[in-house]
């Protein structure tokens, strides 16, 4: 674990051979039961974040994980940095004095409820890339969380791509639109920049209609030809992986869904295992299905 300073570049961890993911993780809290928020007389509290969530998923499937971010120096982000090492994440964290770490409230069925404006992890920059040794790293996977916190946020995703695109490491990119953050006006053409980009792409067909009016996920792949590997999932319905000219679908499993929000993680986190490991299009996809269908079983974010 690495806890340093802003700026500061001790303490820097080994990335080679390891997934390296970029984005805000935040201190969670949740109904231990499947209860809305105002009624629940017990809680659990966890960190989350979809990127820490697929770092999460990955090293529970055995696989080396950094998690690059920034957090407060306060409870909330040692917790984070305690619940990251205990799942096998290699957190290397700058520790800002002066803005907090992030919070927010699951309210099952219902959604969640953020505090997060003015966190640590907004104020990031391209300088958080400063000390990555880019010829070590095996995939880079950021999502469409990050640029929507801010502007330094943005450029730091750009900056990601442009880096890992000079170092020829693989990019995995999740569109994860939160209207919450940005509306679909002003996150349109900037995702899809961002999609068009990256190496292996996940998305939504529910997000794709709501950003581009895709119909369906082959749609979504004549919008986003450029990405060697694209996933477009279909909630309950199954998802569908091209690659190259292969097109191959798989089903959803059938599961009693207690909350959904970090599902997708486990999704991205199960298909990024098994395309370290090389498997089939197929064998990548069931992985996938089943690390979603563990997280759509409990109120926490990772399984």
């Amino acid at each position: 674990m690495t806890r340093s300073s802003p700026g500061s570049e001790s303490m820097i961890p080994s990335l080679t051979g390891a997934v390296l993911c970029l984005g805000e993780t935040m201190g969670v809290v949740a109904p231990m039961a499947p209860e809305p928020l105002r009624l629940a007389e017990t809680f659990r509290m966890d960190a989350g974040g979809a990127e820490s969530n697929v770092a999460m998923g990955l090293a529970r499937l055995g696989h080396r994980v950094v998690w690059r971010s920034r957090l407060g120096n306060d409870p909330l982000g040692q917790r984070v940095l305690d619940r990251l090492v205990a799942a096998g994440v290699e957190p290397w964290a700058e520790i800002d004095p002066d803005r907090p770490t992030g919070l927010y409230l699951k309210d099952p069925g219902a959604g969640v409820h953020y505090y997060r404006a003015g966190s640590a992890a907004a104020s990031s920059s391209p300088a958080l890339l400063d000390a990555v040794r880019w010829n070590d790293v095996s995939i880079v996977h950021v999502s469409g969380i990050l640029p929507a916190l801010s502007a330094g946020c943005a450029d730091l995703v750009d900056a990601v791509l442009d880096r890992a695109a000079a170092a020829s490491v693989t990019v995995s990119f999740d569109v994860n639109f939160r209207p919450a953050l940005w509306s679909s006006q002003r996150a349109s053409m900037f995702l899809r920049e961002l999609a068009r980009q990256a190496d292996i792409v996940f998305v939504g067909l529910d997000e794709a209609q709501a950003l581009w009016g895709s119909a369906d996920a082959e749609d979504v792949r004549r919008l986003l030809p450029d990405p060697d590997l694209l996933v477009v999932k279909d909630a309950a319905v199954g998802a569908t992986a091209f690659h190259g000219a292969a097109v191959v679908f798989e089903p959803a499993l059938v599961v009693d869904v207690l909350e959904q929000v970090g599902a997708g993680d486990a999704f991205a986190a199960g298909f990024l295992a098994a395309t370290l490991e090389k498997r089939s299009l197929g064998d990548r996809l069931r992985l996938a299905h089943t690390c979603a269908a563990r997280v759509l079983g409990t109120t926490g974010d990772v399984w």
